[in-house]
């Protein structure tokens, strides 16, 4: 058994969120599901309210020590591209992760900083799309429910226009085309998934695209040219392994070139485009590759 003690300057929170601050969400999520969390020497649940001085006992084993809680990083780290008082777009670096997960903690995500830096202020961001971590470019983040809700909709019925650039493995021979082929859907079953993309640049081994995604699928781009043959270039988990390994050595390139470019939509009867340009990583390799 492992006991906590809130510290005096822990500002009163739930069980879950003041868990959540200090263990990766999967650890979290195991110890209330299997009932393995007390306050006070009770059996507790995640939404029970805690109190500084409040001891917390833990009865399933952790495999490292809990950290004590970071700084929240400060707003500067996060490039705003727009804001106004409904709307957010954001330049992420790649390596970020939007949102938490098993082995990340929400403090340390894109989302987590944005409710640090605006709960004086009464705002709390929300996501209405993803990025993954590794994919760099323009995220759209919404100030409150219903504007989150309403953008959710545009996104749904297509009435967004995300395009991005990558660099795939290989000289792809079509001038433009799509790719038009099924992928896992929320519930896991097949569903259907479009991807149009336009050569910008063919290198010895590799060649630069322009995509547009006419859905939103998990990994999408990733999986379709990858499919096609042609996979994004130092994607660790859909790519070509050997491909990358030697990329890597010779380029020093160490993540997936895929950045997202371009946004475009209509929002409150007003026309919309916001772009972000190639971050110094990957505007260096096509350097690279345009000096040979």
């Amino acid at each position: 058994m492992r006991e906590l003690v809130l510290p005096a300057g822990e500002n009163p929170t739930s069980l879950e969120g003041f868990l959540k601050k200090r263990f990766p969400i999967g650890y979290v999520r195991k110890i209330f599901r299997k009932h393995g969390v007390r306050i006070n020497d009770r059996r507790a649940k995640s939404t029970d309210p805690v109190r500084p001085g409040d001891r917390v006992q833990l009865y399933i084993p952790f495999e490292r020590e809990p950290s004590a809680p970071k700084p929240a990083r400060s707003a500067p780290s996060v490039d705003i591209v727009f804001e106004d008082d409904a709307l957010l777009v954001i330049n992420k670096r790649a390596g970020v992760a939007v949102h938490e997960g098993k082995s990340v903690l929400k403090r340390e995500t894109l989302l987590g900083r944005l409710e640090e830096h605006y709960r004086e202020r009464g705002i709390r961001p929300r996501l209405v799309h993803r990025l993954d971590r590794d994919t760099s470019g323009l995220l759209l983040i919404a100030k409150n429910r219903p504007i989150a809700e309403e953008l959710e909709t545009l996104f749904e019925t297509r009435a967004v226009d995300k395009e991005y650039v990558c660099l795939v493995a290989g000289r792809l021979q079509k001038d433009s085309g799509g790719i038009d082929f099924p992928l896992p859907g929320r519930e896991g079953k097949p569903v259907r998934a479009v991807t149009r993309f336009q050569t910008l640049k063919r290198f010895s081994q590799t060649t630069l695209v322009r995509v547009a995604t006419e859905t939103g699928r998990l990994h999408q781009i990733r999986l379709h040219f990858a499919k096609l043959g042609y996979p994004v270039v130092m994607d660790d988990q859909h790519g070509d392994f050997a491909f990358n390994k030697r990329f890597r050595k010779q380029y020093g390139l160490k993540r997936q070139f895929l950045h997202a470019h371009k946004l475009r939509l209509t929002y409150a009867c007003e026309k919309r485009e916001w772009t972000a340009p190639l971050p110094p990583d990957l505007e260096k390799t096509i350097n690279l590759l345009s000096a040979e």
